[in-house]
């Protein structure tokens, strides 16, 4: 009888072909890099900075801390919602209708 690995401690591994066509701007920013661990790296990062911003717009501003509409929101908390759902974006499915 064979033992399951835990699923938290299985690496994730993933190979995907992307076109310039499925996601330019993602395809622009990755092909700078040569193919291997910098193209990997900087998927990774990317990956990563869309999680945070996607959670942060989940969280309450100052962690329930009430601000006035015009106060200004220090820098730590401050996340632009066009840009992370730009960064949400790069990671959907593509529209089959080619629509962007």
């Amino acid at each position: 009888m064979t033992q399951k690995t835990d699923p938290n401690t299985e690496p994730v591994r993933l190979l995907f072909e992307m076109t310039r066509e499925d996601n330019p701007r993602l395809y622009d920013d990755l092909i700078r890099f040569n193919k291997g661990t910098k193209r990997v790296n900087r998927l990774r990062f990317l990956a990563q900075e869309g999680l945070l911003a996607q959670n942060w717009m989940l969280v309450p501003v100052g962690g329930g801390i009430s601000h006035s509409p015009g106060a200004a929101r220090p820098a730590s908390i401050s996340v632009n919602p066009i840009a992370a759902g730009h960064m949400v974006q790069a990671f959907d499915v593509p529209t089959l209708g080619g629509e962007d």
